[in-house]
């Protein structure tokens, strides 16, 4: 199944026998809350998920967006609606690195019907509406570990011995600037791949062809050697994971990602335009 749908697809889907719940997870980072936004707008049936709160842990020394507890993230996927067998669709302002985030640990937790609105709310030519929908519980019932993943360790060894990509800005990866965390600079061996060449300007990502043109340029291959993905706190990271699927290559996120990495100075950090 392709991770992601049209509007006009979802369109259809939404009129048919089996219509997906719909997830609305505006988010910006260091952005007012979507939540007001939502209210105002929405696609009709959408439910607003959180982020910040629904769908990561607590910051800590797990990175600023650490996993959610399984159980409480099972909870709020319930509430939405979201069945074992049910469809889900997922939008977001635009950007898709929200509903990308949403995408990857639904699938994550073994939800195998999953997909991204290309494009997020931007797509959208319907009407909107304010309505809060109430929707009937569902039965999801996460079982962890479907879509791999990487700890700091892992991540450090695959730098080295596969491919590592660095989805954040650029100037990030290369040090030059550091508006978040402790320091700038990357991962040794990491590769930088901004997740902004996943997608044209409108926001929808670019067809297969050409994502699979990109991530082979980079280094990776659609058998063989093993790629994984970080960003700053593993949210642009599952848009990188959720491009590369669309190319056909497997990828491994690390949820930690940069805001873990770089809070231990005990980790090596690396700056300038080349891998080290």
């Amino acid at each position: 199944m392709k991770p992601i749908i049209t509007a006009s697809e979802y369109a259809s889907e939404s009129a048919g026998p089996r219509p997906p719940v719909l997830l609305d997870v505006r988010w910006q980072l260091s952005g007012p809350h979507g939540r007001p936004d939502y209210e105002a707008g929405h696609l009709p049936g959408a439910v607003f998920v959180d982020l910040d709160t629904e769908l990561a842990g607590p910051a800590g020394s797990g990175g600023r967006h650490p996993l959610p507890d399984p159980e409480a993230f099972g909870a709020v996927m319930r509430r939405a609606g979201v069945g074992q067998d049910t469809p889900v669709v997922v939008y977001d302002g635009g950007q898709g690195w929200a509903a990308a985030r949403a995408w990857w640990l639904l699938r994550w937790t073994g939800h195998a019907d999953v997909r991204v609105l290309d494009g997020g709310l931007a797509a959208w030519t319907g009407g909107l509406s304010t309505d809060i929908p109430r929707p009937a519980e569902g039965d999801f019932r996460p079982n962890p570990g479907a879509l791999p993943t990487l700890d700091a360790d892992a991540a450090a060894a695959l730098a080295r011995t596969g491919l590592l990509l660095d989805a954040r800005a650029a100037e990030r990866y290369r040090g030059d600037v550091e508006p978040i965390d402790r320091v700038g600079g990357h991962i040794p061996g990491a590769v930088s791949a901004p997740t902004t060449q996943n997608v044209a300007e409108d926001g929808r990502y670019l067809p297969a062809e050409r994502l699979a043109e990109r991530f082979t340029g980079l280094g990776a291959r659609k058998s063989g050697e093993a790629v994984g993905v970080y960003c700053g706190s593993g949210v642009s990271g599952a848009h990188e994971v959720l491009a590369l699927e669309i190319a056909g290559i497997p990828a491994a996120l690390y949820p930690g990602s940069w805001s873990e990495w770089s809070a231990d100075p005990a980790r090596p950090v690396a700056t300038g335009p080349e891998p080290a």
